[in-house]
């Protein structure tokens, strides 16, 4: 029987809400089939081309962010060809992105009409790449500016007197990639000269995100405070997850080996080793943690399913995918004096996302489910989590088979979310709960949801014929004394326990 600690004396402080962000980008059909449809059609129910079904699944997880429109569209992405009538909008090539025609019939209007029915903040990426300082100033103008102002006149044009008060921007997107090959100092002398530029209103002030390393590059973490320090607000990370260190060859969605398996888990938990690095070169500069991390970009990034547009990096969601989520939450809750932002790549059809849709169907991946039984993580108190873990060893790869954290919300219940890494083995667990506020005479009331394959393992997963084959379930949770709760995770599952006190 092993055993886990909840320790409700210790603790790193508040989770963020925006630890569980999302990210929309013009790809593949992550916005066009996939957030918005054409106005006109009848058979997708739809507002102004807004899908119903999609928002009605994304309000069930409290979102509390939405990242927009990119990624690597932003660079060749200019706002104002996605403003006003429809039909006086300026179409373009997608040319990131299968070279397919961009119609701008979702532009910045549409965004943020969706991030209200969603009830999110925003997060809009500006273009440093083709576009220039006046643009990007333009645009927070656009959006914030309260109506009557030089540069809030478009968008009362457009039918929008009151300001949105976008709050989060950032400044570029990977300029280290994409045949950009911007170095650290450049890029930091850039986002100078564009961040001096917008206007931030004191009751309205806003958050800018610097672009940060790619993966490991510390080196890029430590020019970025050398030069600017606290100018930032949040610096950015992007990693993504993989069975293969060889960026050419990232493996199949389903099918996998069980090696494939091990490796991709493997590789989730080097987040913690990433957070751990990047945040203690930010702390040499800041030694007030004044700047966070906003991870923006994480998520698994497999091969493209057959017969589907190679550049639209449609992948299926099975219970690995669920594993690795499970992993990166658990570690942004317990890094959460350190991370303030995450957002997963991406939210509808594209990489590792929530929902799958194809013409009016509409599926919840296995992924989604995490978010929902993750989502009473959000603004609660972290609190220090201990479980005793074994080293699973699978051919090259070594990792712990259990993933934990826990939280404690303002009314006093506790979270506690765990993962069972495990593809062969079930887990008995006793849980010990310490400092919650509970007397210690009191007899834990506990409940609990499990989420995992079943018979078909990490490999399962949710298609259009069978929507409903991974979802979660009631979890046997029983009370084994004051404190004390004792619970069995079957092979490759994610659980969630909730104690009331």
């Amino acid at each position: 029987m092993r055993r886990v600690l909840v320790n409700g004396h210790r603790s790193k402080g508040q989770i963020n809400r925006n630890l569980y962000g999302h990210f929309a980008e013009h790809l593949g059909r992550c916005i066009y089939g996939g957030f918005y449809v054409d106005p006109g059609q009848t058979e997708i129910p739809q507002q102004g081309g807004l899908r119903l079904d999609v928002i009605q699944a994304l309000k069930q997880l409290d979102i509390p962010l939405l990242r927009w429109p990119g990624g690597s569209f932003a660079d060749t992405y200019h706002w104002q060809d996605g403003v006003g009538p429809k039909t006086s909008r300026r179409p373009m090539i997608n040319a990131v992105w299968g070279g397919t025609l961009e119609t701008n019939h979702f532009g910045t209007q549409e965004f943020l009409e969706l991030c209200q029915r969603l009830g999110c903040e925003p997060y809009i990426t500006g273009n440093t790449a083709s576009g220039d300082i006046q643009e990007l100033k333009a645009w927070v103008d656009f959006c914030n500016l309260p109506a009557g102002l030089p540069g809030a006149e478009l968008r009362t044009a457009c039918g929008y007197p009151e300001p949105w008060h976008v709050r989060y921007w950032g400044i570029g997107n990977e300029p280290w990639g994409g045949g950009k090959a911007s170095d650290a100092r450049f890029y930091a002398l850039q986002y100078r000269q564009f961040a001096r530029f917008l206007r931030s209103d004191p009751q309205h002030p806003l958050c800018r995100v610097a672009c940060g390393a790619s993966v490991d590059d510390y080196s890029w973490t430590q020019v970025m405070m050398q030069e600017l320090g606290t100018e930032m607000d949040l610096l950015s990370l992007h990693y993504y997850t993989r069975p293969y260190k060889d960026w050419g060859q990232k493996g199949p969605a389903t099918g996998f080996s069980r090696q494939e398996y091990y490796n991709t888990l493997e590789n989730a938990f080097y987040m913690d080793e990433l957070i751990e690095n990047h945040s203690r070169i930010m702390r040499q500069y800041d030694p007030a943690s004044k700047v966070r991390l906003a991870v923006d970009e994480w998520g698994t990034w497999f091969a493209p399913e057959a017969a589907t547009n190679p550049a639209f990096l449609y992948q299926q969601n099975t219970m690995r995918d669920a594993l690795v989520a499970a992993i990166h939450l658990n570690l942004f809750n317990n890094h959460c004096d350190t991370v303030a932002m995450a957002n997963l790549a991406q939210t509808v059809n594209v990489l590792q996302a929530l929902i799958l849709t194809d013409g009016p169907r509409l599926l919840l991946t296995p992924t989604y489910y995490v978010f929902l039984l993750f989502k009473a993580h959000q603004a609660a108190r972290q609190l220090e989590t201990f479980a005793e873990t074994q080293l699973i060893s699978h051919g090259d790869a070594s990792l712990p088979d259990l993933s934990a954290s826990a939280s404690q919300s303002e009314d006093g219940s506790v979270l506690l979310t765990l993962a069972n890494l495990d593809d062969q083995n079930s887990q008995d667990l006793t849980i010990y709960l310490d400092g919650i506020g509970a007397s210690p005479l009191h007899l834990p009331q506990a409940g609990g949801a499990l989420l995992s394959g079943g018979l078909r393992g990490a490999g399962a997963y949710n298609c259009f014929e069978q929507p409903e084959r991974v979802k979660p379930e009631q979890l046997a949770v029983t009370s084994a004394g004051p404190g004390k709760l004792i619970v069995r995770l079957p092979e490759s599952s994610i659980a969630a326990i909730r104690v009331a006190l």
